[in-house]
């Protein structure tokens, strides 16, 4: 191994390591969890770095305790990971010189806290790279993947009730809701996606009502930020869309 490529080792790992320990504990619980609804070493392992996401996991394992079809459980999924087509827009001027296929194999290990360690790199550091970022990666996708076996491992000696999953999974998504509300739009989507999913469930009595509720709620607040976007008298919007880069000021 030259000394570049050990430079560039050691950087990732120094960059991403406090990453690596935060993930051991959530991981573990996964792992019992995904243990407790039928999930061997193998399997574990294979959902971990196919679908490189705590919260589609702990997602995967409520949605599973329910017995929800397979097919309402991939669409679930892939709602909630197209914010990652976000995420990785953000980068995108970092690699606009790479092919597709590095772009895919970064893509692929991308999630949002190693997101968040290569977007500061990249904005502080000028001789962060590609093999950084990737390492990075690499990096947290492995600890998360020992984590979730582990877990899975010591699942079969310690009794986790599954109940337990809808709590922590609410929690969870509670909190990743409100640091995305920005302003009044953001919120009231939240809120009708959230009364929509209660009567839809109880309407169809399956997990598609989710499906349905979170489709209708994004589309609805879709028409509503082209609506109010649209030039009016300039009144009254100012609480749906904060002014950026400028101060409002009231005489």
């Amino acid at each position: 191994m030259s000394l570049r490529n050990r430079t560039d080792w050691q950087e990732a790992l120094r960059a991403v390591m406090p990453l690596c320990f935060s993930y051991i504990p959530v991981g573990l619980a996964c792992g019992m969890l995904l243990h407790q609804v039928g999930f061997n070493p193998l399997l574990t392992a294979l959902l971990s770095l196919v679908v490189f996401s705590g919260g589609a996991q702990f997602l995967v394992v409520s949605l599973l305790a329910v017995h929800a079809s397979f097919t309402s459980i991939i669409l679930m999924v892939l709602f909630l990971e197209l914010r990652y087509a976000l995420l990785g827009s953000s980068l995108s001027h970092f690699f606009k010189q790479e092919h597709r296929g590095f772009l895919a194999l970064f893509s692929q290990s991308m999630n949002d806290e190693n997101y968040a360690v290569n977007y500061l790199k990249y904005s502080t550091e000028p001789t962060w790279n590609r093999t950084r970022a990737l390492l990075v990666n690499w990096f947290s996708q492995a600890s998360w993947v020992v984590s979730t076996v582990l877990g899975t491992v010591f699942g079969a000696f310690i009794n986790v009730d599954t109940e337990l999953v809808h709590f922590a999974l609410t929690a969870m998504f509670i909190f990743m809701f409100m640091m995305q509300v920005k302003n009044k739009l953001l919120l009231a989507t939240g809120l009708l996606s959230g009364a929509l999913a209660v009567f839809f469930m109880l309407l169809l009595k399956n997990t598609f009502g989710l499906i349905l509720a979170t489709v209708i709620a994004s589309l609805t607040g879709y028409w509503l930020d082209t609506c109010l976007r649209k030039p009016t008298s300039g009144k009254g919007d100012d609480d749906f869309f904060p002014v950026r880069g400028e101060e409002v000021h009231h005489e």
